[in-house]
């Protein structure tokens, strides 16, 4: 009751009339602006502010009562995040409870700024008590301190002992953990950068994953070995060991299993990721295959890390030449709702794949009943086949890979005046818009098709083409979700189904 009466004083001298929020009752009033401007929004069809002063008032963004509508819609968002129902069971159990001790957290503060020591301590007992079980460094420290006032104010010099016990106890872990999330982001940041001669990333790696292993052999704390792994998992891939970066996904998954508590589900699609990737690499159609099926029955599809995962499942079966798996995985991806709330770029991408399926499907002759079925509900690339030159500086290789698939289609029909055309823009391309090293095997591909065009289009006439294929074979197809570094079917390969064409 002492609690309760503490609360009470605040709320009834603190209180808002109203608390704006956007539950499902508010959201049955479809005729308001804001229901307008959440229905727009959440349904993608917003692209900026303009977008969105014109669907709303026909006005510019500058317009005042645009601004205002905006400015008390964005508030109302934000009071919606601390009702968020995190408690769904799709939310793992220690995402659930580090939310939900977050959040509790953020009360505490609150009563203590006005004055509630008794509920504030209350509370912070119990977040310690769930912050324990799951090694949440952060909230035990930060517990631990409200918690050893409060026993200082009390005189309750057992209880300061505790706390003040386990705050030395867990500070050190907190660092190693900050430290190793450093470490984490250092190696993140570089990875992400294309792979040419300026990047540090490999000189670096060795060194970071080594640190990662001291501090895991000093505190046994999750952020550290989730970081250790996924570092683990990177250094080999850059090395493209590939079957030791399968054994440390597989000591990985061995961890969540024996520590069920600190399971998270994003670092399982990050490590499964990194596996489909290894078997991708190593062309093992069978065990990328088996692993795909065991792990889309535990991750939540329509995400961005689903989609992420489902690539990977589709590359492999395009450069394994499983068309037909191909097929039902770009129909499985393109025909979720989720594709639509993806970025662009991503849209595209999948669009690009449902172009190169389309094409093998129709020479490997699959009945209608096979044809990728949901092509209308994603981005639409034909209108970049004239005009490459669209694309962005990151994005180039998407229009690399939009002018081969036409090359491939136009080879298919033995059309070789509009070939000729298509290879020089290709040609041109390549001369004016792609860097040397980071889209070195798309050059070397192109000069294998001027070679072919050079010969007229006779396979037996084709000179020259050594010095190009030997340059593939010394720098192999490489993936890590790169846009420069994507390839359909790797160009070897797509080299030869080139010249099946022509035979």
């Amino acid at each position: 009751m002492k609690n309760l009466l503490e609360i009470i004083k605040i709320v009834t001298k603190k209180r808002v009339k109203k608390i704006e929020i956007f539950d499902d009752q508010a959201l049955k009033n479809k005729t308001g602006k804001f229901n307008e401007f959440y229905e727009a929004l959440s349904a993608g069809r917003l692209r900026n502010d303009r977008d969105a002063a014109t669907l709303l008032y026909n006005c510019s963004p500058q317009d005042p009562k645009y601004r205002q509508l905006k400015s008390r819609f964005r508030k109302r968002l934000l009071n919606t995040i601390f009702f968020l129902d995190i408690n769904k069971p799709s939310s793992g159990t220690y995402n659930r409870a580090y939310f939900n001790c977050n959040k509790e957290w953020a009360m505490v503060k609150i009563l203590l700024h006005y004055g509630a020591v008794q509920t504030a301590t209350s509370m912070a007992r119990h977040i310690l008590t769930t912050a324990q079980k799951y090694h949440f460094s952060d909230l035990i420290v930060n517990c631990c301190r409200i918690l050893r006032q409060h026993a200082a104010d009390s005189g309750e010099d057992k209880d300061f002992q505790h706390y003040n016990k386990t705050i030395k106890e867990f500070e050190p872990i907190l660092k190693a953990e900050l430290e190793s999330e450093e470490l984490y982001q250092t190696v993140i940041l570089d990875y992400r950068k294309p792979l040419t001669s300026k990047n540090p990333l490999k000189g670096e790696i060795d060194a970071i994953s080594d640190q990662l292993i001291t501090l895991s052999e000093r505190y046994n704390s999750p952020v550290i070995f989730y970081n250790l792994y996924l570092v683990w998992a990177i250094r080999y891939e850059l090395a493209k060991d590939f079957d030791t970066m399968l054994e440390v996904c597989n000591q990985a998954e061995q961890y969540m299993d024996d520590h069920p508590d600190f399971y998270q589900e994003e670092k399982l699609i990050a490590i499964q990721n990194k596996k489909m990737s290894a078997y991708l690499h190593k062309q093992e159609y069978r065990k990328g295959k088996v692993n795909a099926e065991k792990c889309l029955n535990r991750f939540p599809d329509g995400s961005q890390p689903w989609f992420n995962f489902m690539e990977f499942y589709l590359l492999l079966a395009l450069h394994t030449e499983n068309y037909i798996n191909a097929l039902a995985i770009i129909n499985q991806a393109t025909a979720h709702s989720g594709l639509k709330k993806l970025d662009q770029p991503i849209r595209e991408k999948w669009a690009i794949y449902a172009g190169y399926v389309g094409f093998f499907a129709s020479i490997q002759g699959f009945g209608a009943a096979l044809q990728i079925r949901s092509s209308s509900r994603i981005f639409r690339p034909s209108k970049y086949f004239a005009l490459p030159e669209t694309y962005p500086k990151s994005h180039r290789n998407y229009a690399i890979l939009l002018l081969i698939l036409e090359v491939l289609e136009l080879a298919n029909k033995k059309s070789t005046l509009d070939l000729d055309d298509r290879l020089e823009k290709l040609k041109q391309f390549a001369l004016r818009q792609l860097n040397k090293e980071e889209h070195f095997r798309a050059i070397q591909f192109i000069r294998l098709l001027q070679q072919l065009k050079k010969a007229e289009y006779e396979v037996d006439q084709i000179k020259n083409t050594e010095k190009y294929l030997s340059a593939l074979q010394e720098q192999p197809f490489f993936y890590r979700g790169a846009i420069s570094e994507l390839e359909i079917i790797p160009y070897e390969k797509l080299w030869e189904i080139v010249l099946q064409q022509f035979k």
